[in-house]
């Protein structure tokens, strides 16, 4: 317990570092390094780590897609100062045109080394070479566009619900939600950690943006989606580790496991925000 809470005090001072500079290169070069270590920790899992031409392309393409997002927002100096978005056809095509010559890569090797590598390893492969930069990458998109505090809110949107369902579920939790896949988590611990999203972001919303009822609504059903979409993110991973026979991902983390035991509910939260984000400023 006390390694855990050790190497959870360090996570925190970590991420308080890069959200202070959140408004400098630290953001996109802090998204690069978690993305680098989880695309690492994934290939690792099917056993792909060692495949130099497959790690080398899932890392270039991981590693190239938060700074060619941040490369397309320029700061404008005005009263406070705001971050406009350039060219917004051309940053979705350099991410394609990226993605798609790493994928060639991988197909490449493939078809070289077709008696090691099976099938489902490489569809695995470009799946998280998709999904994990494109969905962690989100982080950059929420603050230039919105600012620091939504970026928290994003991220608060899965680890307030983890802990909302820890507490709810070792208080209240007697019924079992995905025994075979997650022993611990509880229907129980489920609607607790709804709930406290919800009323989180309820609050901190109000606060911020001044309490109505459109708010309150917006902000009460953004946060129970996101707790709910967290929730099945972290139960996807946790399957993929008893498919696999992992019991975490790594040991970056100390008590913790990898980044990927830590950010596995965030790659599902974080796009979810940000649609939700982009649908209360329609209103």
């Amino acid at each position: 317990m006390r390694t855990r809470i050790i190497s959870g005090a360090v996570g925190v001072l970590l991420l308080s570092a890069v959200l202070y500079f959140h408004d400098t290169i630290v953001l996109p070069i802090a998204v690069a390094a978690i993305i680098a270590v989880m695309l690492f920790e994934l290939l690792r899992a099917v056993k792909l780590h060692k495949c130099v031409p497959v790690l080398l392309a899932a890392e270039a393409c991981g590693i190239a897609v938060p700074f060619i997002y941040s490369f397309f927002y320029l700061w404008e100096e005005k009263e406070k100062g705001v971050w406009i978005e350039t060219k917004d056809g051309a940053v979705t095509l350099a991410a394609f045109a990226v993605t798609l010559i790493c994928a060639f890569v991988v197909f490449i090797t493939w078809l070289r080394k077709h008696k090691e590598i099976r099938y489902e390893q490489v569809f695995f492969v470009l799946a998280v070479m998709i999904l994990v930069p494109q969905a962690m990458t989100t982080m950059v998109r929420i603050e230039r566009l919105s600012g620091l505090f939504y970026l928290v809110m994003g991220l608060c949107g899965a680890w307030i619900a983890d802990t909302g369902a820890y507490f709810s579920g070792v208080a209240l939790g007697k019924h079992k939600l995905c025994p075979e896949i997650s022993p611990k988590k509880t229907v129980e611990g489920l609607v607790g950690g709804i709930l406290t999203t919800a009323i989180v972001y309820t609050v901190a919303f109000g606060i911020h943006d001044g309490f109505t009822v459109k708010t309150a609504v917006l902000a009460f059903v953004t946060g129970a989606v996101c707790a709910v979409i967290g929730t099945v993110g972290d139960l996807s991973a946790s399957m993929v580790k008893r498919q696999i026979g992992f019991k975490d991902y790594g040991k970056i983390m100390p008590g913790h496991g990898g980044l990927m035991d830590r950010f596995d509910s965030v790659l599902f939260v974080l796009p979810t925000f940000y649609v939700f984000l982009n649908i209360m400023n329609l209103f």
